[in-house]
């Protein structure tokens, strides 16, 4: 496909959103909510989150996650990373963790709907390990909801975080 056909383009500003972008358009920009999460090594915990995703012409997307605990407000969790879009309904994701660990995950979107699972998973020499990460988000109008089901230690994978966002800016 070329990418310098911009007949095939939607423009974004004055960015050029290419066109395998374009099916997840509707990602870009800020979105903030809550969410919980468990599992059975820890207590669990409810925390706030704020996530973007930014294009700069390229077929992929660009991605970053913070968050908070709820009850304290300290910093969490943060990863940031791309979502590599592919032919036929197919994206990879590369993310990067503050923990110290990568992840490389595959899978497919359909119109509102995109899930993944890892590829490959790799730790810093001080890290935990992790056998496995699933994500399904779904987007339904302006508000976007994830599951994240992970495999950890000697659990099998599992629901780990639960998370409903709303859309800021776009």
């Amino acid at each position: 496909m070329a990418f310098q056909d911009e007949k095939s383009m939607k423009k974004r500003g004055e960015i050029q959103i290419h066109p395998l972008v374009e099916p997840l358009a509707y990602l870009l920009g800020t979105w903030r909510g809550e969410g919980r999460g468990h599992y059975p090594s820890i207590d669990d915990f409810s925390y706030s989150e704020e996530s973007s995703w930014d294009h700069d012409g390229r077929p992929f997307l660009y991605y970053r996650q913070n968050t908070w605990n709820l009850a304290t407000g300290a910093p969490s969790h943060s990863e940031a990373g791309f979502w590599r879009v592919k032919d036929g309904g197919r994206i990879e994701l590369v993310i990067a963790h503050n923990n110290g660990v990568v992840e490389v995950q595959s899978g497919t979107f359909k119109g509102t709907r995109i899930e993944v699972a890892s590829t490959e998973l790799s730790s810093a020499p001080t890290a935990m390990t992790i056998g496995g990460l699933a994500r399904v988000f779904e987007v339904v109008g302006d508000s976007l909801s994830y599951e994240l089901a992970m495999a950890f230690d000697e659990h099998a994978s599992q629901n780990h975080l639960t998370a409903t966002l709303q859309r800021q800016s776009g």
